[in-house]
């Protein structure tokens, strides 16, 4: 218990500092806003670039590795949508966004930071292979299921597609750490010095760039909607890759650990920018968003317990 208080005490810890600091109104949203900027542009993807750079890549596909975690996304985003549409009576394209909301892990601000203190270095191989087609996959699903849903039909679909994948900065440092080692150059010496600063500080500025969002956007009417969705996200999820990667596939603890605590993150922001973007569910998604938050700082300690030594 004192190991998991360890490592969920500062997580969260953190993001109270935020949120603290926002309350109290030691900083204005354009300081969040550049926070948050910060984080996602540059801290981030030097973070993930060196993660990448740093793990040693099996040599066969781990697909019971990535079956496990993508069929807990299946099962809490089909159900998201199924109450969305039967209990809340909401339409197709706010259906989708419950359910990218349940399916989408917030790995960037809470999920990479906790799972690299929680299970060490042997976790950056499996958090590397699974953060290289978590954003993409996820991204590309609910942009096709939008459109399917609305107007403006499949080519614009894939214009957006195709801009996210050439233009994300956390796909980018995915494609500079994965290019990097294609070439087998030697990244020790210069590009250390520069990268690891830069690296070491996306999690404490994302953790409190997390506060001061959820001082921001709060739960406002949409708490059955949110209560839902976060049920789903922290709960059925990490429950249904739990039983995949403990009892039908086999993997190294650490793999298995990952999975489940990726599975365990909270719901991840990009649900509620979508949602703003496309004009649908952005109040669902804004109080999914912030109440899994607040609620993770139980529930991941359940999944720590169970996955950890």
């Amino acid at each position: 218990m004192l190991h998991v208080l360890s490592i969920t005490a500062p997580t969260f810890g953190l993001m109270l500092v935020g949120f603290a600091a926002a309350r109290l109104r030691l900083f204005d949203e354009t300081v969040a806003d550049g926070l948050a900027a910060y984080v996602y542009t540059l801290a981030i993807p030097c973070l993930l670039m060196r993660t990448i750079l740093h793990s040693q890549m099996p040599d066969a596909q781990p697909w019971g590795y990535w079956i496990s975690y993508f069929a807990g996304v299946a099962v809490a985003w089909a159900l998201a949508m199924l109450a969305a549409r039967k209990a809340f009576g909401r339409s197709r394209r706010e259906a989708v966004i419950f359910g990218f909301s349940a399916g989408q892990a917030n790995t960037a601000m809470v999920g990479v930071p906790l799972i690299l203190e929680a299970v060490g270095p042997d976790a950056a191989t499996p958090l590397a292979l699974l953060l290289a087609i978590h954003l993409p996959s996820m991204t590309v699903v609910v942009t096709l299921l939008l459109e399917g849903s609305g107007e403006q039909g499949m080519a614009h679909a894939r214009r957006r597609i195709l801009k996210m994948l050439t233009t994300h900065p956390i796909l980018i440092g995915i494609y500079i750490g994965l290019a990097l080692r294609a070439l087998g150059l030697d990244t020790s010496g210069p590009l250390d010095h520069l990268v690891d600063p830069i690296a070491a500080s996306a999690a404490p500025c994302a953790l409190i760039g997390m506060g001061l969002a959820l001082a921001r956007h709060g739960i406002g009417g949409e708490w059955r909607a949110a209560a839902l969705i976060s049920t789903l996200k922290l709960a059925i999820h990490p429950a249904v890759v739990f039983v995949l990667v403990t009892f039908v596939f086999t993997m190294p603890p650490a793999w298995a650990a990952v999975c489940v605590l990726f599975a365990s993150c909270p719901c991840g922001v990009n649900a509620y920018l979508i949602a703003a973007r496309e004009g649908v569910g952005a109040s669902a998604a804004s109080a999914a968003v912030s109440l899994s938050t607040v609620l993770a700082a139980l529930t991941v300690s359940f999944w720590l317990i169970l996955v950890t030594p």
